[in-house]
């Protein structure tokens, strides 16, 4: 009898870890091109999303408070939210590059219907949902989001907003409130269903390339530093510390993503440049190979934005021109005989066989407080396909239409070490980390520290059809439960 009910606890146990695949016990953050240097994407699909984020980055988000704002009128990482009563789920970016959650609305103008990621795309009801509140243009949050009180608001007016993209693309919508269901950190390894209120964009109108993504999602979620934030709101309202982190898996896929203090392991940290609307820093100097670029002390001012960004959300690593081409003589000076080729019009190309890491130089990276951040070739160069790699460091000068030349450096940089975002201390740190492995962080209500694991999905359960490479696990560690 004893055997049969640990056998039958086994199958209940290997049933809870395939029901958490798709269900809601868990956030899980899908990449949606799949892991770097995997060949499961083309550049031009990767450079062309870097495109629109550096759009994003560098223009103003503009609320506009004011008008009807009725429906009628009107990714890299993903992950499932579930919002509103009765409970629905929603497939949104995470963005640690914008401010807001903002998810399709029921009726929208020029909202995708399908994607090709093999998802269900949905559209928020605010009729539907018994727990959803339209905000007016007079309440708090409208007054937090615009910096000041709206002179024309009037009574029975949305909140509105719209957020301006790069490459022309679009998004106008209102701001709701509604019912947001959170994982919370309750052990080790373990966690419990919450709910909590949540201010969020409903997107009436789209525009331009957001609504025609064939890789299209629900909407986004912001991680910036913003009061908008749900990272900002959860910590205005005393339930978190502005803390998060993330640690993506280069070699296995997977990951681990949570908010909260990180215990162990231990990160040394550089000041986030103050009065940025992202996660700005100062970088130094650079070093290729041992040898420091020769370089003017203002090579990675970027004008009325200073200092370098930090971006998980972005795939390359986007350098000013003098830098770029520094850079790219000591790396491609390694191997004279090599012979480049350019691919899709932008990127160097080789052939190589071998072992890249032998071959070409590690880059080291210096910011302020003496951080330093190593990215190893095998970080840099992705093998698109068989003996082919291509270059991930880009000349910047090519990114912004306005004229300045950014310093942005993404996922080949930041893979294979956990990031601790400290908006209590701005601060930014990281350190190299196994990240198929476990952090420790506090839970500030109890004063207990607990493991959270990396999570990685394989096709063993059954997953759509779409190229899951890296995936992360989304925890949010929250400090006590949200009213």
């Amino acid at each position: 009898m004893d055997s049969r009910k640990s056998c039958l606890l086994a199958v209940l146990l290997l049933l809870q870890l395939i029901c958490d695949v798709d269900g809601n016990v868990m956030f899980q953050v899908h990449h949606k091109y799949g892991g770097l240097g995997k060949g499961k994407a083309t550049l031009k699909a990767l450079r062309a999303h870097d495109s629109r984020r550096h759009g994003r980055m560098l223009a103003a988000i503009d609320f506009q408070l004011g008008g009807d704002g009725s429906p009628t009128d009107a990714a890299l990482y993903y992950t499932k939210i579930t919002i509103g009563t009765p409970p629905v789920d929603y497939h949104v970016q995470v963005d640690t590059g914008s401010d807001i959650l903002w998810v399709n609305c029921h009726n929208c103008e020029r909202c995708p219907t399908r994607s090709d990621l093999d998802i269900t795309l949905k559209q928020y009801d605010l009729t539907a949902s018994s727990t959803g509140k339209m905000i007016s243009c007079n309440q708090d949050f409208c007054d937090a989001a615009f910096g000041r009180p709206n002179p024309d608001c009037k009574a029975g007016m949305n909140c509105e907003y719209s957020v301006t993209y790069g490459d022309g693309s679009r998004t106008e919508g209102y701001f709701v409130r509604d019912y947001f269901r959170l994982d919370q950190v309750t052990g080790n390894l373990q966690t419990s269903a919450m709910n909590g209120s949540i201010t969020f964009g409903c997107s009436a109108k789209q525009s331009g390339e957001l609504g025609t993504s064939s890789e299209a999602v629900d909407g986004i979620i912001g991680f910036g530093q913003a009061n908008t934030s749900i990272l900002s709101q959860l910590a205005l309202s005393g339930k978190v510390k502005k803390i998060f982190s993330h640690c993506l898996d280069g070699n296995k896929g997977g990951g681990i993503f949570a908010i909260g203090e990180v215990v162990q392991p231990k990160v040394n940290r550089t000041p986030l440049v103050p009065n940025e609307p992202h996660y700005n820093v100062i970088l130094k100097a650079i070093e290729v190979g041992g040898q420091f670029l020769n370089l003017p002390t203002d090579s990675f001012d970027t004008g009325s934005s200073r200092g370098t960004i930090i971006d998980s959300g972005t795939t390359l690593a986007y350098l000013p021109s003098e830098v770029y081409q520094q850079l790219m003589n000591k790396v491609t000076g390694q191997q004279p005989k090599m012979e480049t080729h350019v691919v899709e019009r932008q990127f160097k190309c080789f052939w190589y066989r071998g072992n890249v890491d032998d071959a070409f130089p590690v880059v080291n990276f210096h910011f302020e407080n003496s951080l330093p951040l190593a990215v190893y070739p095998h970080d840099y160069l992705f093998e698109v396909r068989d003996t082919e790699y291509c270059i991930g460091w880009q000349n910047s000068g090519m990114q912004t239409k306005d004229g300045r030349e950014i310093t942005l450096l993404g996922d080949i940089v930041l893979q294979d070490k956990l990031v601790l975002y400290d908006l209590e201390n701005q601060t930014i740190g990281w350190t190299p980390y196994n990240c198929s492995s476990t952090i420790k962080v506090r839970d500030e209500a109890s004063g207990n520290v607990y493991s959270v694991a990396a999570h990685n999905i394989s096709s063993a359960f059954s997953l759509p059809k779409v190229n899951v490479v890296l995936m992360l696990l989304f925890i949010v560690v929250l400090l006590k439960l949200i009213e």
